[in-house]
């Protein structure tokens, strides 16, 4: 039988490279997945293009990448409370794509999904708009916005199966679900994993074909 579980956050990020693409989930720290944000610091990647909600507050969230310089470029929807970004975006030496939070989710469900995007009437007219395709519906002009993947999402859940199905705790679910299905390697911390048929098929949230590789929070 399908067996995802992993020894520790190490094993759940090995493959990753310099110059990956990494999406982590979380809002603030609602379902921030801590250890493997730490994994990928004691793993020296760098060079990172990181899709996420923000770039960190302090402490043990992506601030931390960003004191250690491995990012290279982050596209997010609310950097402010970044210290440590705001510092190297000025000084020139990160790259910023800010997407209004909406448009950011689509993204990435349109990567998900296999679709080569949307079109959102979010920012005609504005500073957002530049560079992109304007394409005219009905006589209203749109943004086509382009699908968001990463080759690795990092995720945190509340409990998951060894088949790799997972739920999350309340508002924590936030990007997480979404990320599951737009990374070629989804990873998750987890406070429980269970037997195969311990969770409520009606409460999973993501399915098991989304995940790769899980483990238990307590096991570092």
């Amino acid at each position: 039988m399908r067996n995802v579980v992993v020894a520790g956050p190490d094993a759940a990020i090995e493959g990753m490279r310099d110059g990956a693409a990494v999406m982590v989930g979380g809002f603030g720290g609602a379902g921030l997945p801590r250890r493997l944000i730490t994994a990928v610091l004691d793993a020296g990647v760098r060079d990172l293009t990181v899709i996420s909600n923000n770039a960190g507050a302090g402490g043990v969230d992506l601030a931390a990448w960003f004191e250690a310089r491995i990012v290279r470029k982050i596209v997010c929807s609310y950097p402010r409370n970044a210290e440590a970004f705001a510092e190297q975006y000025r000084a020139g030496s990160v790259e910023l794509e800010l997407v209004p939070q909406g448009t950011l989710v689509e993204r990435i469900r349109a990567g998900g999904a296999g679709l080569g995007g949307f079109l959102s009437p979010v920012g005609v007219g504005t500073r957002f708009a530049e560079g992109k395709q304007i394409i005219e519906v009905g006589g209203k002009p749109y943004l086509l916005e382009v699908p968001l993947k990463a080759d690795f999402a990092l995720l945190r859940g509340r409990a998951a199966d060894t088949l790799g199905n997972v739920v999350y705790n309340k508002t924590a679910r936030n990007h997480q679900a979404v990320m599951a299905t737009a990374a070629e390697t989804v990873v998750v911390e987890v406070a429980e994993i269970l037997a195969p048929g311990a969770l409520d098929p009606e409460a999973i949230v993501t399915p098991c074909i989304f995940v790769d590789r899980v483990f238990l929070q307590e096991a570092v």
